[in-house]
């Protein structure tokens, strides 16, 4: 049933495939893939984040290209153009997130397997929220997805920083969709003092250096304690399965270090 022979242009469809069991389905994945593990050595890498080997895909004569966000809007285009089957989700909230994923299941037919797997952290997410309402303090986070310009505030991990028992500091932002929506000065991080800086710079390693000497934040409360942390962008930047398994529990660890 469903799709036989898909390419993944992000991680998370990957990973959800591989946690079904389905991974015989998935022909090619993006160059970023991390998890699993395996799945870099055993697929074809076919694609970036923005572009993508449209030669190497149309050869691979997928029946489903799976993709995520309008950032690759120009290269689902270009695949449609080419007579492909292509699905882009754009899930933003975690809601969303579990929602995509049911979907993915129904797709390859593992709705039950799907759904018992999102009832698993839907259970999570509930002793989270029910850890927080014991907590008296909950501390003020910046998390950094880019440094020039400085980005911040993507729904999921907004939401993710608020189960963890933080509170995120631009959590305001977190209903604009699109990067540049969510970019903010050195100056907006200085008036928020946050108390836990969290870096997770999507595609590179966070620069230490550059964190600690911007001139803007050597009064704030992060700086001052030297509570500054990296997250890898594969398990709070992706999405998708990885966000439960260990991007929330990564970040529930940072904050109860505080």
């Amino acid at each position: 049933m469903g799709p036989e022979r898909i390419i993944c242009l992000t991680e998370e469809p990957t990973e959800m495939l591989y946690l079904l069991g389905e991974e015989k389905r998935i022909l090619g994945i993006s160059v970023y893939t991390e998890r699993p593990a395996r799945a870099k050595e055993e697929k074809t890498k076919v694609s970036a984040f923005i572009s993508g080997n449209l030669k190497k895909i149309t050869a691979l004569e997928p029946d489903l290209v799976i993709g995520f966000s309008d950032i690759q809007s120009q290269l689902a285009k270009d695949l449609i153009e080419r007579g492909l089957n292509v699905l882009i989700f754009n899930q933003r909230s975690i809601p969303e997130i579990l929602s995509n994923m049911q979907m993915l299941g129904n797709l390859v037919g593992q709705t039950e397997k799907a759904k018992n797997l999102i009832e698993e952290w839907q259970s999570k997410i509930l002793s989270w929220k029910k850890e927080n309402e014991s907590k008296a303090f909950k501390p003020k986070v910046f998390f950094q997805e880019w440094d020039e310009p400085i980005i911040t505030g993507i729904q999921w991990v907004s939401e993710a920083i608020t189960l963890a028992g933080g509170e995120d500091c631009f959590s305001h932002l977190k209903d604009k969709k699109l990067a540049r929506d969510r970019i903010i000065t050195a100056e907006d991080v200085k008036e928020a003092n946050p108390d836990v800086y969290v870096g997770s710079w999507c595609g590179k390693a966070m620069d230490w250096d550059w964190v600690r000497n911007k001139p803007e934040w050597s009064s704030t409360g992060f700086i001052k304690s030297n509570r500054i942390f990296e997250m890898d962008p594969s398990i709070i930047l992706q999405p998708g399965p990885a966000l439960f398994l260990e991007g929330i529990p990564k970040l529930k660890e940072i904050f109860s270090s505080i």
